[in-house]
């Protein structure tokens, strides 16, 4: 039986109960899910998956992303409601992939735990691989294990066996629309152009299940545990000497109460040279290599290949900053003289993060 895999979340528990439904069947998992976005995102997923069929002793195929086929598929349907006709393209779509490998691999009967995801219409979903397992000579079966409390058992099975808990559908509408209703910054679409691994990113958190893996093969004790902390996100920042762009590094953390302020330097304190509004801060790049023994040539190199987000932020506590302090901090060449203008548009809030602890 080939069976089509959305995540671990729900292939984890759905395949465990095919397991003891069907011991005969020798289950196959399929990963085929370019609705997901960003690809990113699709990977953490691919990578639990992994693990959790792993565990199972089941045998995983991917897929391929086709996120381009994908997205022309459900062109017009951008802000559909979950479960709308976006939903039903979606499924669709993966369905008749999954059949078509089902067939192709000589499989006389296929599934998907997208059966089981609370999210989902069952109908819907029994509907369209009906349809798609008919077309193709195969068949289709649609158990419920949600009913007799299987959602429960599915979130205890979960959080037992530490899977990685998305917290959106898969694509980028969906992940929209649902963080608008929340009034949340969809994060996970942010990806600086320094490529510098933002806190609480999908890029952090591939790092953080990667060496989980690491340390599950070597034996090490470990534990995933949640902290609350004070998130940020850069979407633009500037800085203008007489109306000129100039190359300039803004620290983590840094903002300002309005996007946009203007004025000049008024005084310094040792190294550090203060705006006369908006407590804005100017530091020179010589002074950013002294504290962080780095060894930057210019601004622009280091904008595009700056240290650690910990590292810097580590760097701020060295200019004397306290922890709540959301200053502006740039980093330049010279201390401009001239009048300045800056544009920043940044965003503080409240999140939450996983963090991996040897135990």
């Amino acid at each position: 039986m080939l069976v089509h895999i959305c995540c671990s979340v729900d292939s984890h528990y759905f395949l465990q109960k095919l397991q003891a439904e069907y011991p005969e069947e020798k289950l196959t998992g399929f990963f085929y899910d370019p609705n997901i976005h960003p690809y990113s995102e699709y990977y953490l997923r691919l990578l639990d998956v992994k693990r959790s069929c792993k565990m199972l002793g089941i045998d995983l195929i991917e897929g391929e992303y086709d996120v381009e086929n994908w997205l022309e598929a459900v062109r017009g349907l951008e802000h559909e409601p979950e479960k709308g006709t976006r939903c039903s393209i979606c499924f669709d779509r993966r369905f008749e992939v999954s059949a078509q490998k089902a067939s192709q691999m000589g499989e006389s009967t296929f599934t998907s735990t997208l059966l089981t995801s609370p999210k989902k219409s069952l109908k819907q979903l029994q509907v369209a691989g009906d349809a798609l397992a008919e077309r193709e000579g195969i068949s289709f079966i649609a158990p419920d294990y949600r009913k007799a409390s299987g959602t429960q058992e599915q979130n205890i099975l979960a959080k037992e066996d530490a899977l990685y808990r998305q917290d959106y559908c898969g694509c980028m509408f969906g992940l929209n629309i649902q963080r608008d209703q929340q009034e949340k910054l969809a994060d996970e679409l942010f990806v600086p152009l320094s490529k510098q691994i933002q806190p609480e990113s999908i890029e952090e958190r591939i790092q953080m299940y990667e060496k989980r893996w690491e340390m599950e093969e070597a034996n090490i004790p470990h534990k995933i545990i949640k902290q609350r902390f004070l998130n940020w996100r850069l979407m633009m920042g500037q800085l203008r000497i007489r109306k000129e762009v100039v190359p300039a590094h803004f620290l983590p953390y840094s903002t300002l109460k309005k996007e946009y302020t203007r004025g000049k330097i008024e005084y310094h304190i040792g190294e550090i040279h203060h705006m006369n509004r908006d407590e804005v801060r100017f530091i020179t790049l010589d002074h950013y290599n002294d504290l962080s023994n780095s060894n930057y040539k210019t601004v622009t190199e280091l904008i595009f290949s700056p240290p650690a987000f910990s590292k810097e932020v580590e760097l701020r506590t060295k200019l004397g900053v306290t922890p709540y302090d959301l200053s502006i901090i740039l980093v330049v060449k010279q201390i401009p003289t001239n009048k300045i203008e800056i544009l920043c548009q940044s965003k503080v809030y409240s999140d939450v993060k996983e963090v991996l602890i040897t135990i």
